[in-house]
């Protein structure tokens, strides 16, 4: 079995000095063969510091325009026999602007999110995306979508920081939401 570690939305350090230990506590204890940051990462040291646990693949979060400009927009790879795909979730600038708008009148535009990123990868067994700080870890139809939510920033206060763990064993993948405090996630994945 392949473990993945998944994290996205650290912001540092604008919203927080540091990763949260037990971030790499979960990424440790799970042996994780390789860990997918998916943006606003901001800060190359926090690539760094997850590289001293395993791979890291990254790519670029709107965040990401000062220090991170070179990741990639969007990444695909092959773990164990899936193809997993993934984005920040922002898309283009005129998207983000009209999210933006969306949110200001009517709240936050979860599943335009959520449609941007599986229409990104509509191959992939797994689409992983971040931005909205919205833990989820669910099946749309045959593919799996993630989206750890972030380690330092929920996006609602009842909302625990999290980050998400992906299994892999002879071409199947499943997932799992990891809280970083004592709140249960149980609600947030299916």
């Amino acid at each position: 079995m392949i473990t993945l570690g998944v994290i996205a939305d650290t912001h540092i350090p604008d919203r927080a000095r540091e990763l949260p230990i037990a971030v790499l506590e979960i990424f440790r204890r799970a042996e994780v063969a390789a860990i997918l940051h998916a943006g606003d990462v901001i800060h190359p040291r926090v690539l760094q510091t997850l590289e001293a646990i395993a791979p890291v693949h990254a790519v670029r979060g709107n965040r990401d325009i000062y220090f991170l400009h070179h990741l990639p927009l969007r990444g695909q790879w092959q773990f164990g026999g899936v193809t997993v795909g993934m984005c920040h979730g922002q898309g283009s600038l005129k998207q983000y602007f009209a999210d933006k708008w969306h949110h200001f009148r009517h709240g936050v535009p979860f599943s335009r999110f959520e449609q941007r990123a599986l229409a990104a990868f509509p191959q992939a067994d797994v689409v992983i995306f971040g931005h909205t700080h919205y833990p989820l870890c669910r099946r749309v139809g045959q593919q799996l979508l993630c989206n750890p939510g972030s380690p330092v920033h929920p996006i609602f206060p009842h909302i625990p920081p999290t980050v998400a763990l992906l299994y892999v064993e002879a071409g199947q993948v499943w997932g799992e939401l990891r809280p970083l405090e004592g709140k249960n996630c149980r609600d947030f994945a299916a």
